[in-house]
C-alpha cells in the first residue's frame, strides 16, 4: 500500500528536520508551508514541500491539512498518514499504520503519543487517550477523543468523510470537527497499538491566551454544526478571565 506522511508546517524548522530523520528516505513526505516565506528554507530540510495560497494568518489548520491530502492523493497514495511537526515517528509507526489499514481499510486510524517533558525525563502517553497493546488494535473508539497530531486513513475513507471542514480557521476544533464527520458517516475510531509517535518538547503561550479569538469562533462553528461545546477546558479558562 503505497503510503504519504502529511505534515502542515509553519515555524519549527528544528521540529520538522527531526521527523524527516526519523522517517524512512523513500517515503513520499508532503510538508505543507502554510507561511509562502518559509518554502526556501523548508526545501532545505527535504520532502515534497507545497505551498498554501492564501493569507496565512490566523492559521489554516483545516485548508492546509486538505491541500497535502489532495496533493499526496494526486501522486498515487492510497494510505495518508497525517503527522503534526511536533511529532517524531517511531521505528514502526508506518508498518502498524499500514497493518492496521490493511485490516480495517475503512476506519480512522489513531497511533498513541507519548509527551517529552520539558529537560531530562521519559516521554509518557498521553492520560487520557487509549495504549492498546503493542501488535494490537482496539476498535469502538470515541470520536470526542480523535486527534490530529498523529493518524492514518485510506484514501476511500478520506473521501468518505469529506476531509476537513474549512470553515475553522486558526487554531481549535477543526480536528474534533473532523472526528465528528467521520462519526456522521459511519468511520469507526481504531487505536493502533505500536505505532507510536513522540511530541517533541516546545515553550508555548497557554491555546486558550495565545489563539483566544480563534478558540471562541471555531467553537461557535462548531456548536452550529453538532449541537455541543468543544475545547471545554479551554473556554473554561478564558471565561475565567473575562469575569
Amino acid at each position: 500500500m503505497r503510503t504519504a506522511v502529511v505534515t502542515i508546517v509553519a515555524g519549527r524548522h528544528a521540529h520538522l528536520a527531526r521527523q524527516r530523520a526519523a522517517l524512512p528516505a523513500d517515503v513520499h513526505h508532503v510538508v505543507v508551508a502554510m507561511r509562502a516565506e518559509e518554502v526556501p528554507a523548508l526545501r532545505g530540510l527535504g520532502g515534497d514541500v507545497v505551498a498554501l495560497a492564501g493569507p496565512a494568518d490566523p492559521l489554516p489548520l483545516a485548508r492546509a491539512r486538505n491541500v497535502g491530502a489532495a496533493h499526496a492523493l494526486v501522486s498515487g497514495a492510497q494510505l495518508l498518514v497525517f503527522l503534526d511537526v511536533d511529532c517524531v515517528p517511531a521505528p514502526r509507526l508506518l508498518s502498524r499504520y499500514a497493518a492496521a489499514a490493511a485490516a480495517e481499510p475503512g476506519a480512522l486510524l489513531c497511533g498513541p503519543v507519548a509527551y517529552r517533558p520539558e529537560g531530562v525525563g521519559p516521554a509518557r502517553p498521553h492520560p487520557a487517550r487509549p495504549v492498546p497493546p503493542e501488535d494490537g488494535l482496539l476498535g469502538g473508539g470515541d470520536h470526542r477523543l480523535f486527534w490530529s497530531l498523529s493518524f492514518a486513513l485510506t484514501r476511500v475513507t478520506w473521501a468518505r468523510i469529506g476531509g476537513f471542514c474549512e470553515d475553522y480557521v486558526g487554531y481549535g476544533g477543526e480536528d474534533t470537527d473532523f472526528g465528528q464527520a467521520a462519526r456522521a458517516v459511519g468511520v469507526g475510531l481504531v487505536w493502533v497499538g505500536g505505532a507510536w509517535a513522540e511530541h517533541q518538547h516546545h515553550d508555548s503561550t497557554p491555546p486558550a491566551q495565545r489563539h483566544r479569538a480563534a478558540i471562541l469562533a471555531n467553537a461557535r462553528r462548531f456548536h452550529d454544526r453538532w449541537g455541543w461545546w468543544p475545547m471545554e477546558g479551554w473556554l473554561a479558562e478564558i471565561a475565567a478571565t473575562t469575569r
